[in-house]
Parts: structure tokens; C-alpha cells; sequence
């Protein structure tokens, strides 16, 4: 107690929570699992309530979950993303207190002292909180008790609500898992005969400790009030913005970019002390009839260089219609990333950083998006050797490697006359008559049988190059199954 006010804490406990974040923007009627790969092995690692009334288990292999049930539909589980919806959920949770921190990976932890009575009372509270959660398709169970410890058991083992006062009273009738003990130590607890709460609140204290060291005695006080814990809320994600008032209003384009100088000085300094960078950057300029103006800037690159990032407002600044007049910017980054500092090479980066400032160039004019890059891709398959992805997303990461050389220009295979297992003499491709001077090959490509393609089902292909005395330089191949020749590229 504390000026003579109770200490009340509510535990939110979501059981399936991964499952119920995906399941809510994509619904099935149907038993359904996500898995994650540990030890070179898929295991499941959530399920819905359809899958758990089965029999499925979390942790179990993914092989044998689906030699139980054959119709089990799974995807894999992103446990990055589940933390992102944790944090959303616990910002959300500051609607009833102040006072929001995570518990493990699924949970919330509220302490509501003083502030059940705004929403009527403690039952009105939960019944809100159940509520609210049911209608967002989220399965949640609710502990509500004088210590943070005790809250957790109760929406652990039972989903239950304790009267201030004696915690023992409220659970020591459940079992030693409800204390957020290891696995190893509630497995000696059991073997001793200590299987209940109560049945370790009243045995010897110091054989306990010197067996199991002082976690247990710990975690026991913590329940029931007897060692205080605390909830450390959490910490609001960083605000990147900074604002200039202008003491007399300006409309030339020279005044405002002189005014997104200094503003960009000071975002790029809180920048740096944060080691991250910029990507996407929104410049507002209120007029003197209070309207708004903004100049939107996506960068390719996390940059938090101010003489580099200047010249780039310059065609967003210049079409700004500054009416009477601007008396206050307002410069945020609204996208930033982690960029850490490295240490200076000797090696120029000149190249890099003048290629991301074109991208950035091009992309303010016709969408980031819109420039793309190749990319390697790891199949044997001409034709899912590559990717093409934004270049302001993607980097080439490692160099391109191919076991033989391969054509410039790739096209649809086009069917040509021809018979044997070597390339004709004479060939005619697109009403072209050409001649054989030189044939390399045959590199045999068998398909990838695992994927799916039609184009591939007449099975393995030799390539060949053929160089032409008419100075074309294209890439055949035969298909031995189905005798035909055909050409799909052309070398520089």
C-alpha cells in the first residue's frame, strides 16, 4: 500500500497471439498453424483453436502435426512482426492507465491503480478490455490481483480476479507454474512433492534456497507481495521533427531553401546521435492564411547528410505556391532506419552515394518504385536466374555467378527448324537466314522438379551457342524428349 491506496495490476495474457494477428487479415475455417525452423527442423509454433482441440501442440515437428491432421493449412511465423503488433497493442493498452509494459512475448502488464474508477469500476475495466479484444479477433485472457506476479498466474491458470488483501489466499491453490519458474526448477519442485503454491509458501525456506537458489524464494515473495516488482513501461519511439518560426514571412524559393538548411542541420545532429538515417522526409510550410504546403522526399538510401540531402528538396521547394507568404516550417522524418557509424576507408564511396542520389532524382519524378534493379537469384533455370526488384530497396549482395556464359538478351523460347542433337547448318530466325560457323556446347538443364512450370515440362534442355557467319551470336537449345530446337537468347 501506498497512501492508503491498493496496488492494482491487470495482466493481459494472448495465447495465440501470432496466429490471431495473421488470422485477422486472412480468416480461415480451418485448422491452421504457424511454423518456425529450429535446429534445421520446422515446429509449430502457434495454433489456432481448431488446430489445439486436434491434439496439435506448440513445438511439436511440423511432419507430425500434419500426419494428425492432413488438412492442417500453415504458413510460416514472423516473430519480428509479432513483436511490431505487441508494441501496438501496448500503446493501445494506455487507454485505461499510463502505466503499459510488455510481459514476455505475448502479454501486457497495466498497473490500473487509480484509474478504474474512470472507466467505472475494475469489472467494467475487464469487461471493456474483453470486449474490445473480441471485436478485434484477438483471444485474451485477464489477471487482475494486487502484484504483478499474482496477475500473471491468474490470467495464466484460470483467468480470475483476486480481492485486495491475501494473495496466498487467491493462489495457492495453483500449481508451481504459476510462479514464471524454469522448467528444470518446477520439474524439482514436483519430484519433491511441492506441486501447489501453497504447498511451497509454507515449506523451510533455507533448504529450498541452498537447492534451488534464491530465484524461487523470489519469484514467491513477488507473488505474493512480499518483495515488491516493478513494471517498467515502454519507452516511446523517438520523435524526429523540428520546426523554424520565421519572423517576418518569405515567399522566394532561395529564403526557403535557406530556412531547410538549417532545419535539416539540427534533424540530421538528433540523427546522429541515434545512429539511424532518413528515408522518407516531409517538409511543411504553413502560409500566412493558414494552409499548409508540403514537399515529400523519399531518399534511396538511409542518408542523415545534410549538404547531400539539400539539393534534393530543390524541385519539391520550387513548386510550392507560397501565396502571401511563410511563416513557419516544419521539417520531419516520418521513415528512418538504423544506420550505424563505420569507419572511414580509404576506399571513395563517391560512386555509391552519387548513384543513390540519382535514384532519389528519378524516383521524386516518377515514383521510387518505378526504378528497378537485377538482382542474382539462386536457381540454375535461365529464367529464374534474376529478380527485379526497386533499386531503393534491394542491394546486390554478393557477385553474379554462372557455371557458363549466358546471353545478354533473354526472350521466350522460338521455335526454329532443325533435327538431330546437334544445331543445324542452316537455321532461319525471325525471316533471317543464317549459317553455322561455330557451335559450344551442349550444357544440359535439367528442370527443378519441385516448381511448377509448363514451360518445362517437356523436360531437360541442351544449350547450345551458335555463333552465325551473319555475326549473330545466339543461344539454342534441344529437348531430347520431344525432339525440337529453339532459340531463347542473344549474346552481345
Amino acid at each position: 500500500m501506498f497512501d492508503g491506496i491498493t496496488r492494482r495490476v491487470v495482466s493481459m495474457w494472448f495465447p495465440r497471439l501470432p496466429c490471431d494477428r495473421v488470422l485477422r487479415a486472412r480468416p480461415v475455417d480451418a485448422p491452421f498453424a504457424l511454423t518456425l525452423k529450429q535446429n534445421n527442423t520446422d515446429r509449430v509454433y502457434c495454433l489456432n483453436r481448431q488446430a489445439e482441440k486436434l491434439g496439435l501442440s506448440r513445438g511439436m515437428p511440423f511432419s507430425d502435426a500434419r500426419a494428425f491432421c492432413p488438412d492442417l493449412l500453415s504458413q510460416p511465423a514472423d516473430p519480428r512482426s509479432d513483436a511490431r503488433f505487441l508494441a501496438t497493442l501496448c500503446r493501445w493498452a494506455t487507454r485505461y492507465c499510463p502505466w503499459v509494459g510488455p510481459e514476455g512475448e505475448d502479454g501486457l502488464v497495466l498497473d490500473i491503480t487509480g484509474a478504474a474508477h474512470l472507466l467505472g469500476g475494475e469489472a467494467d475495466l475487464l469487461a471493456d478490455m474483453r470486449r474490445r479484444m473480441a471485436r478485434a479477433g484477438l483471444t485474451l485472457q485477464l489477471g487482475l490481483a494486487d502484484t504483478r506476479g499474482a496477475a500473471w498466474a491468474l490470467a495464466h491458470h484460470g483467468e480470475g480476479v483476486a480481492e485486495p488483501g491475501d494473495m496466498l489466499a487467491a493462489l495457492g491453490s495453483l500449481p508451481v507454474t504459476a510462479l514464471r519458474l524454469p522448467e528444470d526448477t518446477i520439474t524439482g519442485l514436483q519430484r519433491l512433492g511441492l506441486r501447489r503454491v501453497s504447498d511451497l509458501a509454507v515449506a523451510p525456506r533455507a533448504p529450498l534456497a541452498r537447492r534451488f537458489g534464491r530465484g524461487v524464494l523470489m519469484r514467491l515473495d513477488q507473488a505474493l507481495g512480499a518483495q515488491p516488482e516493478t513494471i517498467t513501461p515502454m519507452a516511446a519511439p523517438p520523435h524526429y521533427a523540428v520546426r523554424l518560426t520565421l519572423p517576418e514571412p518569405v515567399g522566394l524559393v532561395d529564403d526557403v531553401m535557406a530556412g531547410t538548411a538549417r532545419l535539416l542541420d539540427r534533424l540530421c545532429d538528433r540523427l546522429k546521435e541515434r545512429e539511424t538515417g532518413a528515408r522518407r522526409l516531409c517538409l511543411t510550410l504553413r502560409r500566412i492564411d493558414q494552409s499548409n504546403q508540403q514537399v515529400e522526399l523519399r531518399l534511396a538510401s538511409a542518408m542523415r547528410d545534410a549538404k547531400r540531402i539539400l539539393p534534393l528538396f530543390e524541385r519539391g521547394v520550387a513548386g510550392i505556391e507560397a501565396g502571401f507568404g511563410i511563416d513557419q516550417m516544419r521539417l520531419e522524418a516520418v521513415q528512418v532506419e538504423a544506420l550505424p557509424v563505420q569507419q572511414v576507408s580509404s576506399v571513395s564511396q563517391d560512386s555509391t552515394q552519387r548513384l543513390d542520389d540519382l535514384i532519389t532524382r528519378i524516383g521524386t519524378r516518377i515514383g521510387l518504385e518505378n526504378v528497378q534493379r537485377f538482382l542474382p537469384a539462386d536457381s540454375h533455370i535461365p529464367e529464374r536466374s534474376f529478380l527485379i526488384a526497386p533499386a531503393a530497396y534491394a542491394r546486390a549482395e554478393g557477385p553474379w555467378y554462372t557455371p557458363r556464359p549466358r546471353p545478354v538478351r533473354l526472350f521466350l523460347p522460338e521455335p526454329i527448324a532443325g533435327a538431330g542433337p546437334r544445331p543445324p547448318r542452316r537455321l532461319r530466325w525471325r525471316r533471317m537466314a543464317l549459317d553455322t560457323a561455330r557451335a559450344t556446347g551442349p550444357e544440359r538443364i535439367a528442370p527443378e522438379w519441385w516448381m511448377e512450370d509448363d514451360g518445362w515440362r517437356s523436360g531437360v534442355r541442351d544449350y547450345w551457342q551458335v555463333d552465325t557467319r551473319q555475326g549473330r551470336r545466339l543461344w539454342l537449345f534441344y529437348t531430347p524428349q520431344n525432339p525440337g530446337w529453339f532459340v531463347q537468347g542473344e549474346f552481345a
